[in-house]
């Protein structure tokens, strides 16, 4: 492996692009590997969500950048988890949030595990998930998740950014640790003999080899389906979302430090905080309401139906590809394969799919071994994530539109989904499921509980019965005062980004 170079191709830039980028030049730079990235400057990025999951800190810690250099630069700031508004019609379950998880959980989550199994089982107990978790105060104080010295209990986080300034970081970073960088666009893609990509062709004329292709090229998929014709596996009839529509407002006077997700009549609206701006969006499903209909609704949200602010419409693809790996190519990002925003999911997907990549060529030998595997545990993130989203949908208790009707008869559910549900209606044990199906590393049982206690699917409040002192073994009280003692070791999100810079 050191002793001839070896060379990776890299098809389209963007965020994907660029953390593929990122983490290849990183983890080989040790290694005779030559990494090129070739973008059209006519293709702009698809910048659909500005938010995060906990993995993209890890992501920055192993490329050695700081949240001093990334975050100004990027008008990032920080996420504590998501509140969801709307989704549920139950009374007391109308708003929940979903929390990242964090040391403190373990001295809080129990009573929060606790009092949702005794409610399944028929005990009126508080079991809303927002009064156990010191995120979710942290996010309604607007508080950012950075602890004082003294406080040495991490917060999970994640983070809120402008995702066309991070492709831009990325790419100055990239660029500054070896990765060629090629502005050109692509004419041709010729196969070899056999099949495998043989080489690219600019339109300069430019010929352009390389041992291994990585296609970012977007929804387009110009390597893995254009031209490889691997097979697309589309996610329609489990989401029904596939378009966007999305415009930015000012800052607001206080600087949230969590997204927002309000559910609206044919789908969601998101929330997103930055340091310089709000970005809005509205996700909604094409066969129950025109483009114009969502921006109209999306305008009224916002009081913005006489403003002149251009809104931006996109559409999405929602599925992913039979194989990411194929032959001399791996699909990365929109090209491999999309859940819609709901969750922020779309970099995790990039950064476990090339950091298994990575793992899995170096165990080859920068040889095309390992695929079967690889392929097979990336469609299984996909298909885990995707159910997870699913049941946003499935469990809902609206019941004001179609789209919502539609959504919670959908039966059109994974043997897994099914199980998780049914478990939970039965009263059954819920952890105990989730480590049966070996799912919990794809979301842990918090996030389940988090899901179904939030949406309230317990037994209707007349067929709750008095708690007695056994079922109110955790006392609420308690678990108040500790996360507001907690919480006085964390400032204001508006203070904490300031020193950033």
């Amino acid at each position: 492996m050191n002793k001839a170079q070896h060379k990776i191709v890299i098809l389209g830039g963007g965020t994907a692009g660029w953390m593929t980028a990122n983490l290849m030049a990183q983890s080989w730079r040790d290694k005779n590997v030559d990494i090129c990235l070739i973008e059209s400057p006519e293709i702009g990025t698809v910048g659909v969500g500005e938010g995060s999951t906990p993995q993209l800190k890890a992501f920055f810690d192993f490329i050695d950048v700081s949240e001093t250099q990334w975050m100004p630069a990027c008008n990032a700031s920080y996420k504590t988890g998501i509140s969801f508004s709307g989704w549920s019609s139950r009374p007391g379950f109308k708003q929940y949030f979903h929390p990242f998880p964090s040391q403190t959980d373990d001295h809080t989550a129990p009573g929060f595990f606790y009092n949702s199994f005794v409610r399944r089982q028929g005990a009126d107990v508080y079991a809303n998930p927002n009064r156990f978790f010191l995120s979710a105060y942290l996010a309604e104080h607007q508080l950012a998740p950075i602890a004082n010295y003294n406080f040495p209990f991490k917060v999970g986080y994640g983070y809120h950014f402008d995702a066309s300034l991070l492709g831009q970081f990325l790419r100055q970073t990239a660029t500054s640790r070896g990765v060629r960088h090629i502005e050109a666009k692509i004419e041709e893609v010729k196969l070899a003999a056999n099949g495998d990509i043989g080489s690219l062709q600019t339109q300069s004329g430019q010929t352009i080899t390389a041992d291994l292709f990585v296609d970012c090229s977007g929804f387009g998929s110009i390597l893995m389906q254009k031209n490889l014709a691997v097979k697309f596996i589309d996610f329609g009839s489990n989401l029904f979302n596939d378009r966007a529509v999305a415009l930015a407002t000012p800052i607001a006077d206080t600087l949230n430090s969590q997204t927002i997700s309000t559910a609206m009549q044919h789908g969601w609206a998101w929330d997103i905080p930055l340091r310089n701006r709000t970005g809005n969006g509205y996700v909604f499903s094409s066969n129950f309401c025109s483009e114009d209909q969502a921006e109209t609704e999306l305008r009224q949200k916002l009081g913005l139906l006489d403003s002149p602010t251009e809104a931006k419409h996109l559409k999405m693809r929602v599925g992913r590809l039979a194989h990411n790996w194929h032959r001399n190519c791996v699909a990365i990002g929109l090209s491999q394969g999309f859940i819609e925003p709901l969750e922020a999911t779309a970099l995790h997907l990039v950064q476990e799919s090339v950091t298994a990549f990575i793992e899995a060529y170096d165990l080859g030998d920068f040889k095309l071994q390992d695929r079967n595997q690889y392929n097979d545990s990336i469609a299984k993130r996909f298909e885990a994530i995707r159910d997870y989203i699913v049941c946003h949908y499935r469990v809902n208790s609206r019941s004001d539109s179609e789209y919502w009707r539609a959504n919670s008869h959908n039966q059109n559910l994974s043997d897994s989904l099914k199980g998780i549900i049914n478990c939970w209606m039965a009263g059954d044990n819920l952890s105990q499921e989730i480590d049966r199906q070996g799912i919990g590393d794809y979301y842990p049982s918090m996030s389940w509980h988090c899901l179904l206690a939030g949406y309230g699917l317990f037994p209707d409040q007349s067929q709750l019965r008095p708690a007695n002192e056994q079922a109110r073994r955790y006392k609420l009280n308690d678990i108040d005062n500790f996360i507001q003692r907690c919480a006085l070791n964390y400032r204001s999100h508006a203070e904490v980004l300031a020193d950033l810079g």
